[in-house]
């Protein structure tokens, strides 16, 4: 029976996910740097708060309000010793101003600060000049005016950041400003990644006749890497079943994995090699609605989830998209989802009414704010047209049961960057 794209979806997120709770939780601790990118695995708490002192949000002067309570007049002051950021501040004495920079510890005594430009005079005094300097400032300020406050941003013993929080620049500087060094974080998804077929060669080999480079391999490697997940190992099997299979059990009790995921090899033609050599271990081939990426495969091998995508490169890259990245992102916390955004056609656009098709476009953002933007189709529907995927920056979704949009109409796109 074919499988809709939402229901084949919803299956390999639950295939994923009994593996993914099944396994015990895996952690690592890199420094915050390495940390980029990926997901916290534990509830970060702080260890001291931050501002961790009373400090001053200006250049100024640190003063006590009692001391400017007189109302209606300029009030002089004796100007005290500098206090720069990072010493420790002596304390404020009565009837006095200490000239504070931004950042620098607020004294003891005083309760608030007096912007610089407000000061008379509106300069501070250079070191030769201070003694016996006076400085006058307008009555009336009020208790705690720029002064940030001890914990005002965060206080100690309170959660920084929670676990599962993906880890960017922002939040690494709160780390980083807390003196927190490394975090835990949760280790990457291990996929083993396999192409097939004896007509498959590598990049950089010369071609006999009827071969073709293998473009799978690289795709979907840097795709899982983009994803946040970890490529173990990618290789080119045989297209001999009992080959497959040795070597795909003697890959899986060498490296450990959460995913095997194949390319090629799990149509209805009679050298299909994935098929011949997993059928009898439970492993399900069925069609799903959508074109490309009809052929799917999946279930376990040895107790390790295992998906298997058609060979042709677009078909295997949309079925990564469609169906393994979204069940990453639900799983793992990375990547994050494609963003969805509406847009009208610039062509006309054919669809099989009973398949989902993903077309391959370039989307163009709207001029003017609130308004939609275009995309205009590359290539055709065809699974082969790799040229075309390259020059593209997102994917057209055709919903099943709509065979043709003309020019205009409205779609969804998923962006690719």
């Amino acid at each position: 029976m074919t499988r809709t794209v939402e229901e084949h979806r919803g299956a390999v997120l639950r295939l994923l996910k009994a593996g993914h709770d099944a396994a015990p939780a895996r952690t690592k601790t890199v420094d915050l740097v390495s940390a980029a990118g990926k997901i916290l695995a534990a509830d970060i708490y702080a260890p001291g708060s931050l501002p961790p002192f009373d400090n001053s949000q200006m250049d100024g002067y640190a003063v006590r309000t009692a001391d400017l309570a007189a109302a209606g007049r300029t009030v002089p002051l004796r100007v005290s010793e500098p206090i720069p950021a990072g010493i420790a501040a002596p304390a404020l004495e009565p009837g006095s101003a200490a000239p504070i920079m931004t950042g620098a510890m607020l004294p003891a005594g005083a309760d608030a600060v007096v912007p610089i430009e407000r000061a008379v005079p509106d300069a501070f005094y250079a070191d030769r000049d201070r003694p016996g300097a006076t400085v006058s400032f307008p009555s009336g300020a009020a208790p705690g005016d720029y002064i940030r406050t001890a914990g005002s941003d965060i206080r100690a013993g309170t959660v920084a950041l929670p676990a599962g929080t993906r880890l960017g620049a922002l939040q690494l500087g709160l780390l980083a400003a807390l003196g927190i060094p490394a975090v835990p974080v949760r280790a990457p998804f291990r996929v083993l990644l396999l192409s097939t077929g004896d007509e498959v060669v590598e990049p950089g080999e010369a071609l006999a006749p009827g071969q073709i480079h293998d473009a799978n391999s690289t795709l979907l490697a840097v795709s899982l890497r983009e994803a946040g997940a970890e490529v173990v190992r990618a290789r080119i099997l045989a297209d001999s079943p009992d080959r497959f299979l040795a070597q795909l059990r003697e890959d899986l009790a060498r490296h450990p994995v959460d995913l095997v995921l194949t390319s090629g090899g799990i149509s209805m033609g009679a050298y299909e090699v994935v098929r011949l050599a997993l059928a009898a271990e439970g492993v399900q081939f069925l069609p799903v609605a959508m074109q490309p990426g009809g052929p799917q495969a999946m279930g376990a091998v040895d107790g390790v989830p295992f998906l298997g995508f058609p060979g042709n490169p677009v078909s295997s890259v949309v079925s990564f998209e469609v169906f393994l990245r979204p069940a990453l992102s639900a799983l793992t916390g990375l990547p994050a989802p494609r963003p969805e955004l509406p847009a009208l056609l610039t062509t006309d656009a054919h669809s099989p009414a009973a398949k989902h098709q993903v077309r391959r476009g370039r989307y163009t953002a709207p001029a003017e704010p609130e308004t939609v933007g275009r995309v205009e189709l590359i290539g055709g529907p065809s699974s082969h047209l790799v040229h075309a995927m390259a020059s593209s920056n997102a994917l057209v979704h055709i919903p099943a049961g709509v065979q043709s949009l003309p020019a205009g109409s409205e779609v969804t796109v998923w962006l690719l960057n």
